[in-house]
């Protein structure tokens, strides 16, 4: 129930304003696919086969070495298609059937799996893009939710002796290429891989928001025009900190158009909730597996999910 001293965590009372809420928007993080099984490469020291997975995302590391770059999320792209979508992406799947044009869901997750569980894309904002959409590294083409396992032949990894994979940035190999231009440490001819199908000179490569690049324009407008369009009743917070831009900005931008925060995450209050963390006694948290509560929490408006295969 409500308390004075902080959030509710009173499933009925949450359902209470569940049922009175007219637009809701959600904002989704790493949490929200965990119980799908998914790894991730956040921190200084992530790490994927020898390489520090955030030098690979960056528009430099692709001009410098795109078959690498490649690679990796050729990894990632098989890794994501493993894995299923879980209760937490069919239960907003569901709300956003529901609510239409009423609900938003915001995430900052390149996996594909609300892609997956069917989530209107036309209420899904990707803040970060996706693995699963193709873009041209020259153009502006892009093709979206391509599923292909590997998405060109020459980027199946076939096992961890694949010798492709050996250098990494900090080898005398790797050093001795900035020092010298005619010293070729790309791991793949950039001739052989795939090629705009479009402007015909351009690299394809995953349509995914890398270091030092800007977030889509069109996503960030279309979510601010959703946000001013009306009140905001409720915004969920889903297994994520929301300490980044643009997230970090969208809880107190929904809470200034009235929303209630609904915080689900692993950490309680004594964890760490980022941009989340100054809950009122209006507020909800709920601790624990997002796959497990939005199901439960969301009930009174989506029903109860049918076991589902993606």
């Amino acid at each position: 129930m409500a308390s004075i001293y902080g959030p509710s965590t009173d499933v009925a009372e949450f359902h209470e304003v569940l049922k009175s809420s007219k637009r809701i928007m959600a904002l989704c993080g790493a949490g929200l696919s965990a119980a799908s099984g998914l790894g991730t490469f956040r921190g200084a020291g992530g790490m994927w086969r020898n390489h520090k997975a955030t030098s690979l995302a960056t528009p430099e590391a692709f001009e410098r070495d795109p078959g690498l770059v490649w690679l990796f999320y050729s990894y990632r792209r098989h890794k994501a298609l493993q894995a299923k979508p879980n209760p937490g992406h069919y239960a907003l799947t569901e709300l956003s059937k529901k609510m239409l044009e009423d609900f938003i869901t915001l995430t900052q997750n390149v996996d594909g799996l609300s892609q997956r569980a069917n989530h209107p894309r036309e209420q899904l904002k990707l803040l970060h893009g996706s693995l699963f959409d193709i873009k041209c590294f020259a153009c502006d083409r892009i093709e979206q939710n391509n599923y292909d396992d590997p998405f060109h032949p020459l980027l199946a990894i076939d096992s961890t002796e694949d010798d492709r994979l050996a250098a990494a940035e900090n080898t005398a190999q790797a050093r001795a290429a900035y020092e010298d231009p005619n010293v070729d440490t790309r791991t793949i001819n950039p001739d052989d891989l795939p090629h705009c199908p479009k402007c015909k000179k351009g690299l394809l490569r995953p349509g995914v928001v890398w270091f030092g690049e800007a977030l889509p324009e069109d996503t960030i407008a279309e979510v601010g025009a959703w946000i001013e369009k009306d009140k905001i009743d409720l915004i969920l917070v889903i297994g994520t900190t929301a300490t980044v831009w643009p997230a970090a900005g969208y809880v107190e931008e929904a809470r200034n158009k009235g929303a209630k925060v609904a915080v689900i995450n692993m950490d309680g209050l004594e964890g760490e909730l980022g941009a989340a963390s100054d809950l009122t006694d209006d507020d909800f948290l709920f601790q624990g597996d997002a796959a497990k509560i939005l199901p439960e929490i969301l009930k009174p408006i989506i029903g109860g999910l049918e076991k589902r295969e993606s």
